[in-house]
């Protein structure tokens, strides 16, 4: 029995990194866990491992970006298990030419549509039944560079970052009063595969020096546990040794 026992947990972009380890921790605090993404056989690995582990996990496969689909998604949800008390919106995705001379207006479009109007998506599927219990929880993955703009992670992928957390500040706004939170979450480099995206991705020694995925999944849970009245309103995490603070001349021949 864990502080989150009785409590159902949807997490998007779980079949993997920082999803993955959210909604291990979330499920080892007691928590019914949905785990959605687009790769079912990620989904169904998480769930078995959460499962092995004495956890309680499904899978219903998404593509964030699908509006009504994300509806559909909560509104089972809901009508099976009663409600949805802790939403993470975690889905995120980059593209390998991202400056502002390499990038497309059809990369910039597929970005955008992922990192913000498909956390939106989500956010808009969970409120009205949040209201209406007078509760929830919201954690919205941002990133470091959603606080500092970086050359490094490009327009596409800075601007939709920045747009999550002043999404998640109005969300807050309108709806304490209704006893609804919402975290958004900045991560410094987290070593996930979507690092492997990058122009040159990390070497190995760099990753272990990064925050890892299981690092965030407590940060989560931390996040889903604390007081009804409490609302934790921003996270900025980063590992110690952070290149960002790094002169870009100095980033130890990393290409952007």
């Amino acid at each position: 029995m864990g502080t989150l026992t009785g409590k159902i947990a949807w997490v998007t972009g779980a079949g993997g990194g920082i999803g993955e380890a959210s909604a291990m921790a979330l499920a080892a605090s007691g928590a019914h866990v949905v785990l959605s993404g687009r790769r079912q056989a990620e989904l169904d690995r998480v769930a078995a491992d959460i499962t092995a582990a004495g956890g309680k996990a499904e899978t219903a496969q998404l593509d964030v970006v699908d509006a009504l689909a994300t509806q559909a998604i909560a509104d089972d949800i809901v009508a099976r298990l009663g409600g949805i008390d802790i939403f993470m919106a975690n889905a995120g995705i980059n593209v390998p030419n991202r400056s502002v001379a390499a990038i497309t207006a059809t990369d910039f479009a597929k970005v955008v549509d992922v990192n913000l109007n498909g956390v939106m998506n989500g956010v808009l599927a969970v409120l009205p039944q949040m209201r209406t219990k007078g509760a929830g929880t919201l954690i919205l993955t941002s990133s470091w560079a959603g606080r500092h703009p970086s050359r490094l992670t490009g327009p596409a992928y800075t601007a939709s970052k920045h747009a999550v957390v002043a999404l998640s500040h109005s969300i807050n706004q309108d709806e304490g009063v209704n006893g609804i939170r919402c975290t958004a979450l900045m991560p410094g480099e987290v070593a996930t595969p979507i690092m492997q995206s990058r122009p040159k991705p990390p070497s190995a020694e760099d990753l272990g020096k990064m925050l890892q995925a299981e690092d965030l999944g407590a940060m989560v849970r931390y996040i889903a546990e604390a007081p009804a009245h409490v609302c934790i309103n921003e996270v900025l995490i980063s590992p110690t040794w952070n290149r960002s603070f790094v002169g870009v001349a100095e980033l130890g021949g990393m290409k952007l």
